[in-house]
């Protein structure tokens, strides 16, 4: 037998100065206008401050109804299973999949990004029999494509981002629940970098489950994600209920489908700690649910029209405000983001290099891109709480003294001119 050859565990430079991690956390502010995370609404910041209950004190178990109320509204949805996962957006993307897709099931990714590429690598460590169908970075799916997929695949679900941050496009999907569900499958929205920022009208679209993020347009921290599942795939993933040994009740039946085959990830097991049977499933991350519960509060209290207004008006600035500095927005404008900006980076310009004197003078963090986009588009983003007059305004005046240091051509003021009149209006 061959003998196989161990892989080298990674490297990991030495701390500089040891004693440091004895000092009080005390970092350097940063303005954190790139594609995600950006600087946390400071109401949640205090709301995450309040002292911790125990999770099945019956103030808690209150704030966690009152957290799925939220949610529903937020998502424009009746959907009873609206309510947040513990663990990153990446995390409630994969519980959803691993909780419904069984080992053989068909899945469909319909890809236009580095995110749609991460769907298609859940799906597939899921076990299911993956197609994706593929738009060129830089521009969305029509439903034609898509259905010509449907046709020929027959899919359980169909995975798709709202919005990919790697390329800043966003996907239309009005019509497309209604696709799958004529050709008998569901559809999974990965909302993380939009919801909050761009509709997503759940029960209008006819959406099965759609995950999101705090990070990004709901202006909090990562670390707790935001879902809702339709009735239909709530009952298909509530099928697979298998209750670990130690938490079974006496009356205990288990579902007809196959275990799911991660205990932390089980959804079904999560539906029962959320629901009324209050099963001992996991230790919630009270403080995390706190900054939820207050992320979608301050939203709705704002109302969803006024922040996608809020969103778009801050898109419409940025636009303006580079463009005026002789530079060219990447891939379809007419799809773009509202909260994220793609930015090709000009000839003669180091992009990297322009980025950190961003960071290491001005305290402004923009970002680049994944894979074939890496170094050749920045990212811009003005979203949550940064989609405001100041934060664009600032970041645009400090782009332009970066570039003209870089030898960009271009008329100084007329970025940060052009961003005000948009604003204007």
């Amino acid at each position: 037998m061959d003998s196989m050859q161990d892989m080298p565990l990674p490297q990991l430079s030495p701390l500089a100065n040891p004693a440091g991690a004895f000092d009080d956390l005390n970092p350097t502010p940063r303005l954190l206008m790139g594609p995600g995370p950006i600087n946390a609404d400071p109401r949640v910041l205090k709301a995450m401050s309040t002292q911790l209950l125990g999770q099945f004190d019956p103030q808690f178990r209150r704030m966690m109804r009152e957290t799925m109320a939220l949610y529903r509204a937020l998502f424009e949805t009746s959907n009873d299973w609206s309510l947040v996962l513990d663990g990153t957006a990446r995390a409630a993307i994969e519980m959803v999949m691993l909780s419904c897709v069984e080992p053989g099931d068909k899945v469909l990714v319909c890809s236009f990004g580095r995110f749609g590429q991460l769907l298609n690598e859940i799906a597939q460590r899921c076990g299911a029999d993956v197609r994706v169908v593929q738009a060129e970075w830089g521009t969305v799916f029509d439903l034609a494509q898509i259905e010509a997929a449907l046709k020929a695949f027959s899919p359980k679900l169909v995975a798709i981002c709202q919005g990919d941050t790697s390329t800043t496009m966003l996907q239309p999907l009005a019509g497309l629940g209604e696709l799958c569900h004529r050709y008998g499958a569901m559809l999974q929205v990965d909302a993380t970098a939009t919801c909050g920022g761009a509709p997503l009208p759940v029960d209008e679209w006819r959406v099965d489950a759609v995950t999101a993020g705090l990070q990004k347009c709901l202006a909090g921290p990562s670390g707790a994600s935001p879902i809702t599942l339709s009735p239909a795939i709530a009952q298909i993933i509530y099928n697979r209920r298998h209750i670990e040994e130690g938490l079974r009740p006496a009356a205990y039946v288990p579902g007809t489908g196959r275990r799911i085959a991660s205990n932390y990830m089980d959804l079904a097991m999560v539906m029962d700690y959320w629901g009324d049977a209050g099963l001992n499933h996991h230790t919630e991350a009270t403080t995390m649910l706190y900054g939820a519960r207050e992320c979608a509060r301050i939203l709705l209290q704002e109302g969803l029209n006024q922040a996608h207004a809020r969103h778009a008006a801050a898109s419409r600035a940025v636009v303006a405000g580079v463009q005026g500095m002789n530079l060219r927005l990447y891939g379809d404008a007419s799809n773009k983001m509202p909260n994220v900006t793609g930015v090709c980076v000009p000839d003669g310009v180091n992009g990297d290099r322009l980025r950190a004197a961003l960071l290491n003078h001005f305290g402004i963090e923009i970002g680049t891109s994944f894979g074939p986009l890496h170094g050749k588009v920045w990212r811009i983003g003005a979203m949550g709480y940064n989609a405001r007059q100041d934060c664009v305004l600032g970041t645009l005046a400090a782009l332009e003294v970066v570039l003209a240091a870089e030898g960009h051509k271009f008329t100084r003021g007329a970025g940060v001119d052009a961003a005000y009149a948009a604003y204007q209006g």
